[in-house]
């Protein structure tokens, strides 16, 4: 077996998908102190044990049980149908063999969608969309799932997982902000249409829920911007290892499949690269032919 395909290690990618997280993680504390204040007036607690709280509850996303309970029906993902799990299980098994792990170990799931695509979430869920399912051969979906597999060998999504559970409460908040700003703008009008001072007041305490509001939502999309941009790294690395697995040419056939099919572009312009997640395929695709050509770098 080649060197890094069974079992899992830390990757660089793993390493540097903790800068969206580090990039997140002062609003999430200005989040989790704006909770404590209602909160502490329902229950006398200090302040350190609400985001202690929420990272506890966060851990019990990397138990296989509730990620499978608790992510899926989030992600809006079902189980496999049994013609589904047909196509899915030989692959799957074989893949399995070929990483030298217990096919168990890992969940399938699958998302209704017109969108062809995959993706691996938590620590032990690859989800693949219906389309996929429907569009690519079952050698394509083959290097679709090596792919997804690497990235939870690599620990790529450890980062990710928590990144996604710490702005939850960044993103209620903002919208919270947003909701409460478009109440008080409302109530200055109904009620305090015929007073100057009230009119003020109520213009700045919308003005203060808006600007409160835009600063969670900046750090969301600053944390995005981060997390597309170091991400891309992973999809290389992912590449590599299903080119140890012996599954770079099925997924050089399913990356044709997306260019075939509208996708895997190159990004055209700096906002369009900061959005894009993944590398443009043809560029994957060349990378992955050398790779092959020459399996020893």
């Amino acid at each position: 077996m080649a060197p890094g395909v069974g079992g899992r290690h830390l990757e660089r990618s793993a390493v540097t998908a903790t800068l969206p997280v580090l990039a997140l993680l002062p609003f999430w504390l200005l989040a989790m102190a704006i909770i404590w204040v209602p909160l502490r007036w329902l229950v006398d607690v200090p302040l350190w044990t609400v985001p202690v709280a929420w990272l506890l509850l966060g851990l019990l996303l990397f138990v296989p049980a509730v990620q499978v309970t608790v992510l899926s029906p989030l992600l809006g993902a079902r189980p496999p149908t049994d013609d589904e799990h047909a196509i899915i299980a030989p692959l799957w098994r074989d893949l399995a063999i070929a990483a030298n792990l217990p096919a168990y170990r890992y969940t399938i799931r699958v998302i209704d969608s017109r969108e062809l695509n995959a993706y691996a979430c938590g620590g032990h869920l690859v989800v693949v969309t219906s389309f996929a399912l429907e569009e690519l051969t079952d050698r394509e979906l083959s290097g679709v799932l090596a792919h997804e597999l690497s990235h939870h060998l690599g620990l790529h999504t450890v980062a990710l997982t928590i990144g996604h559970w710490l702005s939850l409460p960044v993103v209620s908040l903002a919208r919270v902000g947003f909701f409460l700003q478009n109440v008080a703008r409302a109530a200055t009008d109904a009620f305090a249409a015929d007073s100057a001072a009230l009119t003020a007041l109520g213009r700045v305490v919308s003005w203060a829920l808006t600007a409160v509001s835009w600063v969670f939502l900046a750090a969301l999309y600053a944390s995005d911007a981060i997390s597309n941009l170091v991400g891309q790294s992973s999809e290389f690395e992912a590449d590599r290892r299903a080119v140890r697995m012996g599954y770079g040419r099925p997924l050089v056939d399913a990356l044709r499949a997306v260019i075939r099919l509208g996708g895997g572009r190159r990004a055209i312009g700096w906002r369009a690269r900061l959005a894009a997640s993944h590398p443009p395929a043809r560029t994957r695709m060349a990378r992955i032919e050398a790779m092959m050509r020459h399996p020893s770098n």
